[in-house]
């Protein structure tokens, strides 16, 4: 298995950046995932951070060194960063429980497979077309569906989510897959705040028409000067499926000669016990990235 990542995240106009993202792989299987801690409810940056701990703990237990049922990992491993929020809020005796979006991909085999909770987007494009994007859990998103069949003319709030992880009820976490990948696809991950300032017209354009590393920080670039001031997170991740970008980059990465049982991860380890929630900048990313590529480069020495 061989791709390309990239992912930038940045504060915006709040006060901190709820947001977290990050990706997980063995030899036949990458999981890629992002949560956006919801404003309004308590410690949003604890709760992403906790449903993307949940879902990497989950991936490592079972992918060995791949999945035997994608769709039903994701959705269960979502489902258990749910229950992980609602554990916490009562262990805390909190009045209300934190919450967060998510949307998570797995690319297995020559396939892709997504789930999502909430407004939090995939997006996938081949060549200069959008292939597919996950359909947000919002009041306004389905009422323009509706619309198509019931008239409706009163607009809601597009920020008015009818589930999440840490809600009271049982969250909706739709599925979608397999779909069969190309070398060039690129999916890309990321937070309203992204969506919310640029069309998915120009989200594709500048994804389709530059590498990722070049089109993740103008995507991000672009969503803060449109927001201004106010602007909300706006986190981003994008994967290009057997790239061909030269891995000594740092983008690239190829599971080849992992282990059966080796796991890599950008995300933040520990569950059980206080959550630690710890800012990731740039440049600790990168120095991650960097560190896994070191270990699977040894290990692959190793071998010969």
């Amino acid at each position: 298995m061989r791709f390309s990542v990239y992912q930038v995240s940045r504060r915006g106009g709040r006060e901190k950046n709820e947001d977290r993202m990050g990706y997980c792989y063995t030899r036949d299987s990458g999981l890629f995932a992002l949560a956006d801690g919801m404003g309004g409810h308590p410690e949003g940056e604890v709760a992403s951070q906790m449903a993307l701990q949940t879902l990497s703990a989950h991936f490592q237990r079972e992918a060995k060194p791949r999945l035997s049922e994608p769709l039903r990992f994701l959705h269960d491993a979502i489902v258990a960063g749910h229950h992980q929020l609602l554990r916490y809020a009562t262990d805390r005796a909190l009045m209300d429980t934190p919450r967060t979006t998510m949307v998570a991909c797995l690319l297995q085999g020559n396939a892709a497979y997504w789930a999502h909770c909430g407004d939090s987007r995939l997006y996938l494009v081949r060549g200069d077309k959008l292939v597919a994007r996950t359909r947000d859990h919002s009041y306004s998103e389905l009422q323009q569906t509706l619309s198509q069949v019931v008239p409706m003319n009163d607009k809601v709030n597009r920020n008015v989510l009818f589930t999440c992880l840490g809600s009271p009820g049982k969250p909706v976490v739709d599925t979608a897959g397999p779909l069969l990948v190309r070398p060039g696809d690129r999916v890309m991950l990321c937070s309203d705040g992204l969506w919310s300032s640029i069309s998915d017209a120009v989200i594709t354009d500048i994804l389709a028409s530059n590498p990722i590393s070049d089109a993740v920080p103008e995507l991000v670039e672009r969503a803060l000067r449109a927001a201004g001031e106010k602007s909300d997170n706006v986190t981003v991740l994008a994967v290009e499926w057997e790239a061909a970008e030269d891995l000594d980059s740092g983008t690239g990465i190829s599971t080849n000669a992992l282990g059966d049982d080796v796991f890599a991860s950008t995300i933040q380890a520990g569950l059980g016990g206080d959550v630690g929630v710890v800012e990731l900048d740039e440049a600790e990313i990168e120095r991650s990235i960097r560190e896994i590529n070191e270990a699977i480069q040894r290990s692959s020495n190793k071998k010969r």
